[in-house]
């Protein structure tokens, strides 16, 4: 700082200022110092800054899997944000699993980092780690399949209320008789099937418990859950299926087409994310719009206050759904 000062002929703190993008520097002078940087082959030590302000401006991240889209635009989401507030990210991914969750959490705390962005594995169903690490005090916001009631914040989507109207949607094109593939009972998977069973009573129609089968979140779930369903004994299958996600009904799709059935015209069938596939499969899938890049942005601005703000308090924030009508529920003919 001190030869960058002597070379502009301003003093060190105002180049300690400019480098630090606070506000009480002259734009112009501010970019000519950051400019005289680059020029100088300088860079800021990390090390040294969290040394002196004991944060390492560095948040963690864990994803339950990284293959589909939607976790994807989720990451881009924080990142836009991250990078606007001058903080890196360390992304993991629990591939589903609750051990290696544990162990990607672990990692990120010994990395020190200043905060923790958190959307829980299908087999996560102790939270005492999380709720340890919440207790410590260090930030901890959870997106997308959140643990509500242990006192840290969640971002996610009106589960519920989407799924309530995509089954009232059915029901309203003069659909009966529905199975349903499901979820992990933690979170999404919880409220979504809420919101089918809802949405079925409010319309006096039966629910049929056999065709309300786990699929998971993934194709190679949905694909047995919906052979499952197909193989039951007697001649009367369900007139519309309705799936946890879109990978879960693009797995039904291949079960449902190798029984030789016809989509929409046999057996309708929706999602739920609005995956980038969705539209293009050989009839494409209607499905529930969740907005994966506000999720990732709205989780990572409340993180960010919570890591400068210790009395940010802990809220629950739900983003809107829509409905997005294609072929494969048979409404738009």
């Amino acid at each position: 700082m001190k030869k960058i000062a002597a070379e502009l002929g301003v003093s060190a703190m105002t180049v300690s200022r400019a480098l630090n993008n606070h506000d009480n520097v002259d734009e112009n002078t501010k970019k000519t110092i950051v400019e005289t940087a680059k020029k100088m082959g300088y860079t800021p030590n990390r090390v040294a800054k969290s040394l002196v302000s004991s944060r390492t401006y560095t948040i963690g991240v864990v994803i339950p899997e990284i293959s589909h889209a939607f976790f994807a635009q989720v990451v881009s989401g924080i990142e836009n944000v991250t990078y606007e507030k001058d903080y890196q990210l360390l992304l993991t991914n629990s591939a589903e699993k609750f051990e290696r969750e544990n162990k990607a959490l672990e990692t990120l705390l010994a990395q020190q980092v200043d905060g923790i962005l958190v959307s829980c594995s299908e087999e996560t169903t102790d939270f005492s780690l999380l709720k340890r690490i919440i207790d410590t005090g260090k930030p901890l916001v959870f997106f997308d399949r959140c643990v509500e009631g242990i006192g840290a914040s969640t971002v996610s989507v009106d589960d519920r209320n989407g799924s309530y109207n995509m089954t009232q949607h059915m029901i309203d094109h003069g659909y009966k008789t529905f199975a349903y593939l499901s979820g992990p009972q933690i979170s999404t998977g919880k409220e979504r099937l809420e919101g089918f069973r809802n949405a079925l009573k409010d319309n006096k129609l039966d629910i049929k418990e056999e065709w309300i089968v786990e699929s998971g979140f993934q194709e190679k779930g949905g694909y047995e859950a919906m052979k499952k369903i197909l193989e039951l004994p007697g001649d009367k299958m369900p007139r519309a299926v309705l799936a946890v996600n879109d990978p879960a009904a693009i797995g039904a799709i291949e079960a449902i087409e190798e029984f030789g059935y016809s989509i929409p015209d046999d057996i309708a069938i929706t999602g739920f994310s609005d995956d980038i596939r969705a539209r293009l499969l050989k009839c494409p899938l209607t499905t529930v719009y969740q907005p994966s890049v506000s999720i990732g942005r709205k989780a990572a601005e409340k993180l960010i206050k919570v890591i400068e703000n210790k009395d940010e308090p802990a809220e629950n924030i739900d983003l809107l759904t829509d409905l997005v009508i294609r072929q494969s529920c048979g409404c738009n003919k």
